[in-house]
């Protein structure tokens, strides 16, 4: 992902989550970026292959953090 598309949707996430802990930061991988609030790794965003200029949160919730 450029710097711009993490801007937009690190701002997008900000809005949604109401947190401004929350922190993308860039990978190896070009077609996405790691999702962070603090320290704690959430999640993975990815470029929509299918979908020009739209994008896929994923976020995995582990038995043992419930």
């Amino acid at each position: 992902m450029t710097p711009a598309e993490i801007t937009k949707v690190q701002d997008y996430l900000f809005k949604t989550f109401q947190t401004k802990g929350l922190e993308i930061k860039p990978r190896k991988q070009k077609d996405s970026a790691e999702v962070y609030i603090g320290e704690d790794f959430i999640g993975v965003v990815y470029v929509d292959e299918d979908e020009e200029g739209s994008y896929l949160f994923e976020m995995a919730i582990l038995k043992e953090d419930l």
